[in-house]
Formats: C-alpha cells, sequence, structure tokens
C-alpha cells in the first residue's frame, strides 16, 4: 500500500533530495502535501510533476501562487498558508510520513504538530530538535511516533544501535551494549586556517564545503563549527545520552559519517 508524504520544505537541497527518491518509488510513496518559501514557480513545476492535494505558502505568497497554478490548469490543488497551513498538513490525517526540513526555528511547530500525531518524521530540521529537546522526545513517546534522523551523522548512529535502543528508557546513560557515540567531523573548509587567516574569510569561501554540496546556511553553519555543536546537542537528545559521553572526532575525508 502506497504511503502518502508531507514535505515541509520542497523547494530546498533536502527536498529536492527526498523527490528525486520518491520518484525512484513510485510505487510505494505518493506526496499528499508540500511546502515553500519564497520560489512559488519551482513550487509549481513540483506541483505538475508530484500532483499533492495540499500546497502550503506564506500568506504573502497565495495569490502569486494561485495565479501560477491557474496557469498551469492546476486549480485542484488547495492552498493553505502560513504557520497554520504548515501544523494542518504537517498532522493531516490522510498523511503518513512527514519530512521536516525547514530551515531554522520555522520548522519547529509544524513538526512537533507531526509528532504529536503519531506520525513516522524524517527529522532533517536539527534545530526543531535542538529548540524544543525533551518536550519533542517526550511528545514522540507519548504519542508513539517515530522520529528519524536524516542528518548523515545522526542517521549513521541510528544504523548502528539495537533496534530496542530509541524504545528503551530515556535516563541519559549509555545502553544496550553501547559504551558512548563517536560523532564525526570534516573540519569544514576552514580546517587548515590559522586564527589570523580566518579574520579575512568570506561567506563565499564559507560555502564551499571540500566534501558536501548543501544549503547556504549550513554551509555556513558548518564552516564556523555552530552546526556541529547543534549535531551534538541533537545527538543527546535523540538518543538519550548525556554529552559526556558523546565525542567529536575531526575526520576530514568524510567516510565514516559517525
Amino acid at each position: 500500500m502506497s504511503q502518502s508524504v508531507c514535505i515541509l520544505g520542497v523547494t530546498g537541497s533536502i527536498g529536492q533530495s527526498t523527490l528525486k527518491i520518491l520518484q525512484q518509488h513510485a510505487e510505494r510513496y505518493s506526496v499528499f502535501a508540500v511546502t515553500a518559501h519564497s520560489r512559488m514557480q519551482e513550487l509549481v513545476d513540483i506541483c505538475q510533476q508530484f500532483q499533492p492535494k495540499i500546497a502550503v505558502v506564506p500568506q504573502a505568497k497565495v495569490d502569486e501562487l494561485r495565479q501560477l497554478l491557474v496557469a498551469a490548469n492546476l486549480q485542484n490543488i488547495e492552498i493553505l498558508a502560513d504557520e497554520a497551513g504548515l501544523i494542518a498538513v504537517a498532522e493531516h490525517p490522510e498523511v503518513d510520513v512527514v519530512m521536516a526540513a525547514i530551515v531554522g526555528a520555522a520548522g519547529l511547530m509544524p513538526t512537533l504538530a507531526a509528532v504529536k500525531a503519531g506520525k513516522r518524521v524524517l527529522l532533517a530540521n536539527k534545530e526543531a530538535l535542538v529548540m524544543s529537546g525533551d518536550i519533542m522526545m517526550q511528545a514522540a513517546h507519548d504519542n508513539q511516533a517515530l522520529l528519524l534522523p536524516v542528518d548523515s551523522e545522526h542517521n549513521a548512529i541510528f544504523q548502528c544501535l539495537p533496534q530496542t535502543y530509541l524504545q528503551a528508557e530515556r535516563h541519559g546513560q549509555p545502553k544496550l551494549g553501547v559504551s558512548g557515540i563517536l560523532l564525526t567531523a570534516s573540519g569544514g573548509p576552514f580546517l587548515k586556517h590559522s586564527l589570523d587567516e580566518l579574520h579575512n574569510v568570506t561567506p563565499a569561501q564559507a560555502c564551499k564545503h571540500p566534501n558536501w554540496s548543501m544549503g547556504q546556511k549550513i554551509s555556513v553553519d558548518s564552516a564556523t563549527l555552530m552546526n556541529k555543536g547543534l549535531e551534538l546537542i541533537e545527538a543527546c537528545h535523540l538518543f538519550s545520552i548525556e554529552e559526556h559521553f558523546v565525542t567529536v572526532v575531526v575526520h576530514p575525508q568524510s567516510i565514516i559519517h559517525s
């Protein structure tokens, strides 16, 4: 039976990667709802290809999107707006899987709504878990939601753990044979820079990650190592482990993801 997917942040890099995977497995998944913030023509192109039932955009973009959808003969797609619209699709009873890929704080409430609705949530927005922490994890436990990390590091850790690890009692200590977690870091584009050289780096240089092609915000956060700090916090919440059991290892080759 086909599973219905809601993609929060469909025009971003994670959203685009998600669409490629869904396209490869069209017999298993259908796109029920998509959301975007600014790239309306790109959103319409996605709607033409995947035929979602609902699209969510900021209120200021509703008229523009409606005109583009009518021009594309897609006026049957329902348009919702703002955070209320994001929450509505995230918790919609017809949705089975939610890809949470909205960057930053804007992704918190719809992601939490999906968790409270007991969805299978693919978590690409680490900020949501960093901000909500135990609130998010307790909601997942109470509502039997499945929270799956999409971040390569946390996904690698998830795959290494015993299947029952996330269902075990949450107490902050290693359990089920796990003595600790190794969280890898590539070091980013400035790994070999001296402190003096760092004074003159530019945003463009920060976005040139040596190993990965990513969105601008996460590229800059990676270059400053802010992203690794967020990932450390995320790992502690996601795997119910205290920070002193997590070791960050600089691994420039990025062969082992964690």
